[in-house]
């Protein structure tokens, strides 16, 4: 999985692309903790080039939106199509994020 990282008005923007699953999930918590001790608390979770998503991958997502919630934050997904949409819809957790078509339009409603 690679990962960018950039910024974005008031929030994270972390660009993923690959595979995000049980062989990735460390990378995505450690990228989640440096963006959390530079100050971040909202974050854009750009999707757009990931092309699999499993359920250790749903699961860390999840952890994300739990993490900066309790920081006073927020989590928006955004760029989400073929497979990870499906899977993100399969699994209801569409139902429990905020979903966007584009970084930019997750970065508004932060």
């Amino acid at each position: 999985m690679e990962v960018t990282i950039r910024e974005l008005g008031r929030c994270t923007v972390a660009c993923f692309a690959g595979r995000l699953d049980a062989g990735s999930v460390a990378d995505f918590d450690r990228h989640l903790e440096e963006c959390v001790a530079r100050g971040t608390k909202n974050l854009v979770l750009d999707f757009g080039a990931l092309g699999y998503i499993s359920s250790a991958g749903l699961r860390c997502v999840l952890g994300a939106k739990k993490r900066l919630t309790s920081i006073g934050g927020d989590v928006v997904v955004a760029g989400l199509s073929g497979v990870v949409k499906e899977v993100f819809a399969i699994s209801g957790v569409d139902t429990l994020l905020a979903v966007k078509g584009t970084a930019e339009e997750a970065a508004a409603v932060l």
